[in-house]
């Protein structure tokens, strides 16, 4: 009986211990600084860019005078919330002819965090609970009736 306490235990021991480590995720496609030296500014194309790194996972948002590659690490541990550890973004600019005019590299600090949906409407007044709601609506029945409407 004893030598199964023991594996009970020691595989415990083990999943607890493999709680503590973090799942690491990539996410995304950034080029290597390697990858974006081959592209030459003022002689490249969009077509040549197509070729040398591949697709963009974005555009601009009005015309296609930029090419956005994206890649994020994300950190996630079984207990707490998933967490962005790394991310880069690579810009290549196009000018009105579709010659590259600029290859821009970001980093994670080099942004900042923008909440676009805080899925929260603020109410405003008293917040009644659920018995203080059927109550108020029971006593209310004949409120209008009695004021003489």
């Amino acid at each position: 009986m004893a030598p199964r306490v023991a594996l009970l235990c020691l595989s415990l021991a083990i999943a607890a211990l493999g709680g503590c480590s973090p799942i690491l995720r990539g996410h995304g496609y950034a080029p290597k600084p390697d990858e974006l030296a081959q592209i030459a500014v003022g002689q490249d194309t969009q077509a040549s860019v197509r070729s040398k790194i591949g697709r963009p996972g974005g555009t601009g948002v009005v015309n296609e005078d930029a090419w956005y590659y994206v890649a994020s690490t994300v950190e996630n541990y079984m207990y707490r919330e998933p967490r962005v550890i790394d991310r880069t973004v690579v810009a290549v600019v196009f000018d009105e002819t579709g010659t590259v005019s600029d290859v821009r590299q970001f980093g994670i600090a080099d942004g900042q965090v923008v909440d676009l949906v805080t899925r929260t409407t603020p109410t405003y007044g008293k917040e009644l609970t659920v018995v203080q709601q059927l109550l108020g609506n029971f006593l209310n029945v004949g409120a209008g009736t009695l004021a003489g409407e």
